[in-house]
């Protein structure tokens, strides 16, 4: 097929169903109406000869050309988009860009009450939406829903760049005067104590309950929830034990009136890092948020 026979707006939107899987949400993220999407669908199905999406209860689902398509035509919107951009300028001291980062109740707690300072000395007219990991992350960022991404995301690789932060340890977390506050606790110890576990889905922190399980290590699990924001409140008023990383940790014992210890377990440490995709590597302002991140956590 010839190129001069395909309109690069089929190819957005063909890019643009590829994320949403639905229609509707594909017009309103290109800000077309819901007819002209499905009609710039029609006419590329009719120029490809192929259905390209098909409507399952699930949404929209690619079929095995479309997913073949896929990858070569997203690299060749994001090289013209880069290209078209890449004398665009960036200026942090007047911009009123939204910048969107994902990150987990860690990442507010740790990262931005610091960020925040520097953005309101560097870039006042600048804004932050945080953003949660639901499983559609990668999607998200491809399409480009979501500029950075920090944290322990095992599931961003291949089409993203990445830089590392910092490494920390796991502890162990509990209220001033808990019978186990002293230097160090024994395997016997944590194992008897009551403790407070986090689900936190979409990180890799689950593979910490995964490790304590292979090395055959027996809790006594007395609440589980699903983020860390409540972690200090609990702790705070109870006799429970909760691992916890270690930068979370520093930021939840003067408030909380908390005490951090080593733990019994050896865990392996983890790597927290800044994640975008490659349709940003060279977009100023995607440049200039995450060299400020870096600038400010880096180790």
């Amino acid at each position: 097929m010839d190129l001069e026979k395909i309109d690069l707006n089929l190819l957005v939107v063909f890019r643009q169903l590829l994320a949403e899987r639905n229609v509707s949400r594909a017009a309103q993220a290109l800000g077309l109406s819901q007819p002209a999407v499905s009609n710039a669908l029609a006419r590329l199905r009719k120029l490809l000869g192929d259905e390209l999406f098909l409507r399952t209860p699930a949404g929209m689902v690619p079929t095995p050309f479309a997913e073949e398509l896929a990858e070569s035509v997203t690299q060749a919107l994001q090289m013209i988009h880069a290209a078209l951009n890449q004398r665009s300028a960036f200026d942090p001291a007047h911009s009123e860009r939204s910048f969107v980062v994902s990150m987990t109740d860690i990442g507010e707690i740790y990262f931005l009450p610091a960020l925040m300072d520097l953005l309101r000395k560097c870039a006042p007219g600048v804004s932050l939406v945080t953003h949660r990991n639901t499983g559609h992350l990668r999607d998200e960022m491809e399409a480009g829903k979501v500029d950075l991404a920090i944290g322990l995301i095992p599931g961003l690789k291949g089409g993203f760049f990445q830089r590392r932060l910092f490494t920390q340890r796991y502890v162990c977390l509990m209220r001033k005067g808990h019978r186990l506050e002293r230097k160090k606790i024994s395997l016997a110890e944590f194992s008897e104590a009551e403790h407070l576990v986090v689900v936190s889905a979409g990180t890799g922190h689950g593979k910490v309950d995964e490790i304590l399980k292979r090395k055959g290590i027996a809790r006594r699990v007395a609440l589980t929830v699903p983020h860390f924001v409540a972690v200090g409140h609990i702790l705070q008023a109870t006799e429970l034990v909760s691992t916890v990383p270690e930068r979370l940790a520093e930021r939840m014992v003067k408030p909380f009136q908390l005490v951090a210890v080593p733990h019994p377990v050896e865990l392996p440490q983890v790597a927290i890092n800044v994640f975008w995709h490659a349709r940003n590597h060279r977009e100023p302002g995607n440049q200039w948020l995450r060299g400020l991140v870096s600038g400010q956590f880096s180790e």
